[in-house]
């Protein structure tokens, strides 16, 4: 299995089993004794020497006998009814082995009532859950929901079946977006997603659609073009996979994965751990809901400030470029006159940044309130509700503007690999540096260094620096 896509989806079930497999015993217990007026009715109390230590161990088990069974990982084919065959096997067994366990131990007197409701209620619960997984993950992949877009290089039938096997796999979250034709004898297949031009246009398409992922399905003897199309994809930051046969270097630089027993070489240019950047994201949702609740007087208190101080609306929104090219608006609190765009023509020659960004310390579009706002860095304050949206991260490269994307070079695209976010290396070490290449640089560091630690590290940076006031 691809493993940036397996971990999520195991630890989802791993969760989903033990949570229910506790509700299980516990509402079994309260339906054969009623409800208690502690934790446990006296009953189970009176059978098991610790019930809560117990019912641990039952959930521990249950879950390691689901593992064995091959519950937690991609199968072959699945179906429905090879899921209801394994969890009853599985269900058998976590039978034989309580029974088994209750002999050993001689605690005759745990009812058998109890056990009657529970192992029904296990597998019950162990199938339907696995089928609403699933059902929730075809829904947000047919509704554009959290979904990465795969571009397939490639024409021929190799291609179509590895694009066709993608879509089949709900779980990973994959859309193949269309295919790359390498020539004339790359073809002669009809093809269930649209041919959006020839390997040529690679280049065009990374930068004009949303492509998270790359495969290569090229005819092998195309090494050669084969090879540039992957240090490209590389460049930008997109992830490679290479059906069956890979070229030298993809051997040197890859790693084999699989999806239906079919190898697949892998090349992960960014992040790819899929548990960390999953945590990354819970920390960001739950750290951003936070804040806006905590802070939630002070916004108040500069929304009206922002009002009596200058005329015009309190938020700003903008176009930004967030992941791999997904355009969304940021919002922050308005710092400058309401018409700051219109004005932009006429300051770009004292631009003070060298490259694809623009910046100017003494800009006569910002307010009085402004100056203090992007000092203390509040106006980016609002910011929290992309986060919270999944737009962008508490820590990642600065979100661009459109038309800066559209002029950088092949290097500088890599950063849009991560999700933008409201601080970042260059935001603490390198936000007075006028040269832009230095930015992108510090990104690419941060991209390519990326961890939960560095995020905290960066984060408590950060503070000190909003307190000071040294923003721009």
């Amino acid at each position: 299995m691809i493993r940036r896509y397996e971990p999520v989806l195991r630890l989802m079930l791993v969760a989903a089993d033990s949570i229910l497999a506790f509700l299980v015993v516990i509402g079994a217990a309260y339906f054969r004794f009623g409800r208690p007026s502690g934790w446990w009715p006296a009953d189970v109390q009176a059978s098991l020497p610790d019930p809560t230590l117990a019912v641990a161990f039952f959930v521990a088990m249950w879950v390691a006998v689901l593992w064995s069974h091959g519950l937690y990982r991609s199968r072959v084919r699945w179906t429905r009814r090879s899921d209801l065959y394994a969890v009853l096997r599985a269900t058998l067994v976590q039978l034989v082995l309580t029974l088994s366990l209750l002999f050993l131990l001689k605690l005759p007197d745990v009812s058998r009532g109890v056990l009657v409701i529970v192992f029904p209620a296990l597998a019950v619960t162990a199938i339907g859950i696995r089928v609403v997984i699933r059902q929730v993950m075809i829904f947000a992949r047919d509704h554009r929901r959290n979904v990465r877009y795969m571009l397939v290089l490639g024409a021929n039938s190799r291609a179509k079946a590895f694009a066709d096997l993608i879509e089949s796999h709900a779980e990973l979250g994959l859309v193949v977006i269309g295919h790359l034709k390498a020539d004339a004898s790359d073809g002669g297949v009809v093809l269930e997603k649209p041919l959006l031009g020839m390997i040529d246009d690679l280049e065009q398409v990374l930068h004009s659609e949303i492509v998270d992922e790359v495969a290569i399905c090229l005819p092998f003897h195309m090494e050669e073009l084969i090879e540039g199309c992957a240090y490209l994809c590389e460049q930008e930051g997109k992830v490679v996979r290479m059906p069956v046969a890979p070229v030298e270097r993809l051997l040197t630089s890859g790693r084999l994965e699989s999806i239906d027993g079919i190898g697949v070489y892998s090349l992960a240019n960014g992040p790819d751990r899929a548990l960390g950047l999953f945590t990354k994201r819970v920390i960001d949702v739950f750290g951003s809901a936070v804040a806006m609740v905590l802070l939630s007087p002070v916004l108040l208190i500069l929304a009206l400030l922002i009002r009596i101080d200058s005329r015009g609306p309190v938020f700003f929104r903008q176009e930004r470029i967030g992941l791999h090219g997904r355009p969304f608006n940021v919002v922050k609190f308005r710092s400058m006159c309401s018409d700051a765009e219109q004005q932009l023509d006429e300051l770009l020659d004292q631009n003070e940044i060298n490259g694809h960004a623009f910046k100017l310390a003494e800009d006569p579009r910002i307010t009085r309130l402004g100056r203090f706002l992007r000092r203390s860095s509040l106006d980016e304050v609002p910011q929290l509700w992309n986060v919270f949206r999944g737009e962008m991260s508490l820590v990642g490269p600065r979100p661009p503007l459109p038309r800066e994307v559209a002029n950088y070079d092949v290097w500088h695209r890599r950063r849009l690999s991560m999700k933008p976010g409201m601080t970042g290396l260059w935001q603490v070490g390198a936000r007075h540096n006028p040269e832009f290449d230095h930015w992108v640089e510090q990104d690419l560091e941060y991209i390519d260094g990326w961890s939960l630690w560095l995020d905290f590290k960066i984060i408590a940076r950060t503070v000190p620096a909003v307190i000071s006031g040294t923003g721009r």
